[in-house]
């Protein structure tokens, strides 16, 4: 269906007509007929997306309700608020390829994590918001509270406490944008994270109980009663890279389906990828869409998008589809 929309998707269907471009759009408007035809969609957020501050555009798709829940790492969670704090302190270093080792020690001294080209503040960001997030896991430790990840860093942007340090237009700030709906979200493998590498020192300072923050199996029974109580009009799955915020989802259908025996749970009901993995290596991240038939995550006629390419060019594109830009 042709709609009146803007600049940059009239620009994408007229010049992307063929291979990688071709599927961004087919993509693109899938995404939008499940939308149209009331399903709702979850989008997983995997590598540096924060960092590449794909929240300027993200933060709008959350506020227009093209998204209903998300999956990402522990650095997507924290990343986009440390962006949030610490704009004006990164360092973008566009000759990375060229970076000796004494190149990468010396910016190391300085307090520069380097995510390819974007070097985040060690003291502006890390530190900033280790400050103000361990003040409310406290709280919740000393109440006998516990919450999700994602739950604690809603409380720290909703509270106010990091309003003196905003450096980009809040609007960009798609955790933000999230926080404010009270969006779902699943972050799977959080200990693999700043944060919650902070949050296991303290633990084993004495000062937290690791109990106080809940576990990846609670995500994974949260997404099961929220997918239960969601697919009835289907749900799609648009996955922005590979690894654990996309595997550990999907993983939901087959779950529900085989292990609870609840064989009414309906198929995902639109899967695109992102990916520039190489299938013949045995990636699953790699994997084409029909291989998750096999494993009870897609039906035969869900439809199915892979497009090989670099998530930080094509899922804006989509997006700005999406938000008829």
């Amino acid at each position: 269906m042709t709609k009146n929309k803007g600049a940059i998707t009239n620009f994408i269907e007229k010049y992307y007509l063929h291979f990688n471009a071709a599927a961004l759009v087919d993509a693109a408007k899938g995404y939008e007929e499940q939308l149209e035809n009331g399903a709702k969609m979850l989008v997983s957020l995997a590598g540096a997306m924060s960092t590449a501050e794909l929240g300027k555009i993200f933060a709008e798709v959350i506020r227009q309700d093209k998204v209903q829940i998300i999956s990402c790492t522990g650095a997507n969670l924290e990343e986009d608020i440390m962006n949030l704090v610490a704009h004006s302190h990164y360092k973008r270093v566009p000759n990375y390829r060229d970076l000796t080792p004494q190149d990468e020690w010396d910016l190391l001294e300085k307090g520069l994590n380097r995510v390819t080209d974007t070097c985040i503040p060690e003291e502006e960001a890390f530190r900033r918001l280790q400050e103000h997030i361990f003040k409310i896991w406290k709280d919740a430790d000393d109440k006998g509270e516990r919450f999700l990840p994602h739950e604690f860093m809603y409380k720290m942007l909703l509270s106010g406490v990091l309003e003196e340090y905003y450096e980009i237009d809040l609007k960009d700030s798609w955790m933000y944008a999230a926080a404010e709906k009270n969006l779902p979200i699943i972050c799977p493998g959080w200990e693999d994270s700043t944060m919650g590498n902070i949050f296991a020192s303290y633990v084993m300072k004495g000062e937290l109980k690791a109990s106080t923050m809940k576990s990846g199996i609670e995500y994974m029974t949260f997404l099961a009663d929220w997918y239960t109580a969601n697919s009835q009009n289907g749900i799609g799955f648009f996955q922005i890279g590979g690894g654990i915020a996309g595997d550990f989802p999907i993983c939901v259908v087959p779950m529900l389906y085989q292990d609870m025996e609840r064989t009414d749970t309906p198929f995902w009901s639109y899967f695109c990828q992102i990916s520039d993995s190489t299938t013949s290596y045995g990636s699953y991240s790699g994997a084409v869409p029909n291989e998750k038939i096999t494993w009870g995550k897609l039906d035969i006629n869900t439809p199915k998008y892979i497009i090989e390419s670099d998530a930080t060019i094509v899922a804006p594109l989509i997006f700005a589809y999406l938000l008829d830009m």
